[in-house]
Formats: structure tokens, C-alpha cells, sequence
């Protein structure tokens, strides 16, 4: 498997939280994120996980499915329904044969997920992609998008559509900016995970998720969608409302349209 390289650390240590009710794996995964700079905290059931993100507020949550007293699934449901907690990064483990809790855990808003047995180090490397993602200040040319009465303000990691703020995940979030920085422009769900997820390889299904949760919050009827297009057998493509008010600040960037499927 070929890995992509892992990405600098954040500037500052980040306070991520571990809940598995399994006390090695838990020991084995604080171990790493711990010597990989941050600062670690672990619950071993739903309740206490659920209080501890609540209360602690972590940079980052790494959630087990399978919690006694209140499962990965509800935890997360519940975090989400807060809006200060909407935005909170979730890397879930999940047992291999759970396809339907990961495709659920994802709908949920979960940002990625790492199957059981796993690799500790890709777990921390994921971790540190999405952290690197979520708190990375824009270069200083990354001026707010706008697409019809669709806005986003990379530097406040805020998104509008009109006059109502749009709940999004990081990962929702970084993937309406790069559609909205590449509009009419088709890619690939392997591209999006490249470009978005910054890995070169990945469960594609994660990204057909992604894309179903964001119309659901963008589109007037996410069942018959405007904005975010399916290119039945190449990917997905973003056309702005108005053609001839393309998003961003220079209009749409021309990279060559690639292949792949999408559903």
C-alpha cells in the first residue's frame, strides 16, 4: 500500500480525546498520538465520552462503535445535534465487517474512519490530516468565496447560504471549498480523496457520503441536485447557480477533468 507522506504537525500540541472500552488499544493509541505531540484523554464507555467532549471541548475525537452504556453511533449523533459540537473532528474505529455502521457513522458527519485491527501509525497520520486541515490558517491570499448566495470565509471556517450559517463538518467544509474554487470542473471521487482527504487511497464510499450530507445542506432538493452534479461514470462537478458568476474571486481553475466513477 502505497502511504502518502504524513503531514507537518500542528504548530501547537492538539487535545484529542480517545474513547475505546478496550484498555489496550486505548493505551496503544493515546501512546502514539501522545509521542506524536499532542495532548491525549481517554474514556472507556459512551456516557463518559459524551461528557468529556461536552465539557473539554478536544480538538479532535477518536471514537470506538462498539462503547458500553451508549454506542460510537449515538455519541456522535449527539455531538452533532449541538451546534457547538458540529464541527468537531471525528476519526471513528470501526470492526471490519461493520460496513453499515461506517456508511451510518459517516452520514452522522463522522470526517473519517479506521478499521479494526489497524495500523497505529495510519491512524495517527489521519488524525494529523485532518487536524493539519482544520486549524491551518489560509495563505494570505485566500480571499471568501461566493457562488450565488452560497459564501464561505476560509479564515473564519464559516459558510452561508443567505442569511442562514451553514452546520458543517471540516471535512464538509474543505470539500465545499475546493468545489467552490473549481467550478465546472469534473473530479473523480479518487481525485476528490487526494485533493480533499489529501490520501491517495481510502474507502471511496467515504466521499459519496460527504457528498450526499453537503447537498443535503446546500441544495433546495437534495434528491434532485442543482449544485453539486453527478457525471454519471467520471465524478462529481459544481455549477454555479449563475454561469456567469463563477465562485471565487478569479473564476473557475481549469484542471483537466478526470476519471472515475460516482454514484
Amino acid at each position: 500500500m502505497n502511504h502518502s507522506p504524513a503531514p507537518a504537525e500542528p504548530s501547537e500540541p492538539a487535545r484529542i480525546l480517545v474513547v475505546d472500552d478496550d484498555p489496550t488499544v486505548g493505551e496503544v493509541v493515546a501512546g502514539y498520538l501522545t509521542r506524536a505531540g499532542h495532548l491525549v484523554e481517554r474514556a472507556e464507555d459512551g456516557p463518559r465520552g459524551l461528557d468529556l467532549a461536552e465539557r473539554h471541548r478536544p480538538d479532535l475525537l477518536v471514537l470506538d462503535l462498539m462503547l458500553p452504556g451508549l454506542d460510537g453511533l449515538e455519541v456522535l449523533r449527539r455531538l452533532r445535534a449541538r451546534p457547538d459540537r458540529a464541527d468537531l473532528p471525528v476519526v471513528l474505529l470501526t470492526a471490519r465487517g461493520d460496513e453499515a455502521d461506517r456508511v451510518l457513522g459517516l452520514e452522522l458527519g463522522a470526517d473519517d474512519y479506521v478499521t479494526k485491527p489497524f495500523s497505529p501509525r495510519e491512524l495517527v497520520l489521519r488524525v494529523q490530516s485532518i487536524l493539519r486541515r482544520a486549524r491551518t490558517a489560509p495563505a494570505d491570499g485566500a480571499a471568501p468565496l461566493r457562488s450565488g448566495d452560497l459564501a464561505l470565509d476560509p479564515r473564519a471556517r464559516r459558510a452561508h447560504r443567505g442569511d442562514r450559517e451553514l452546520t458543517l463538518t471540516a471535512r464538509e467544509f474543505d470539500l465545499l471549498g475546493f468545489l467552490l474554487r473549481h467550478p465546472g470542473t469534473v473530479f473523480s471521487r479518487q481525485e476528490l480523496m487526494r485533493r480533499v482527504w489529501g490520501w491517495d487511497f481510502g474507502d471511496l464510499s467515504t466521499v459519496t457520503v460527504h457528498v450526499r450530507r453537503l447537498r443535503e445542506k446546500i441544495e433546495d432538493d437534495p434528491g434532485a441536485p442543482e449544485l453539486i452534479s453527478t457525471v454519471w461514470g467520471v465524478g462529481y462537478r459544481y455549477d454555479p447557480a449563475d454561469p456567469a458568476d463563477p465562485a471565487g474571486p478569479t473564476g473557475p481553475a481549469r484542471d483537466g477533468v478526470a476519471t472515475g466513477g460516482a454514484r
